[in-house]
């Protein structure tokens, strides 16, 4: 878990965290023993990529490289292999940060408004 005044957890499940950073202007995603940063933009691509695979063919298909999904990340030193299980985790874990990101902006428009 990083711990610095920079980071401000915005979503946790029990099998992640992901934390904005305003210093640097990107999220954080602790994920699978790992800690990636990753620029807003690409961070949304990543919740894109991840919401992409096909859970219901994983568990469909017989054949053995079903078993896991190779991720790479745009911009990312980062490789995630995951499991059904850990895709669907993922998926939890970024809609998560995703509905907060967007709880953030209501709020923050709310409040502006109400300055203004």
């Amino acid at each position: 878990m990083p711990t610095s005044p920079n980071l401000q957890e915005l979503f946790r499940t029990a099998f992640g965290a992901v934390y904005q950073c305003n210093r640097y202007n990107c999220y954080f995603v602790e994920f699978a023993g790992g800690i990636s940063p990753f620029k807003v933009k690409d961070f949304l691509v990543l919740k894109q990529q991840v919401e992409a695979i096909d859970v219901a063919r994983m568990v469909e298909d017989p054949s053995r490289a079903s078993d896991v999904h190779v991720l790479m990340p745009y911009r990312s030193e980062r490789c995630f292999v995951l499991t059904l299980a850990d895709v669907l985790h993922f998926q939890e874990l970024l809609q998560g940060a995703k509905a907060m990101m967007a709880l953030n902006s209501i709020l923050h428009e709310c409040l502006q408004a109400q300055v203004a």
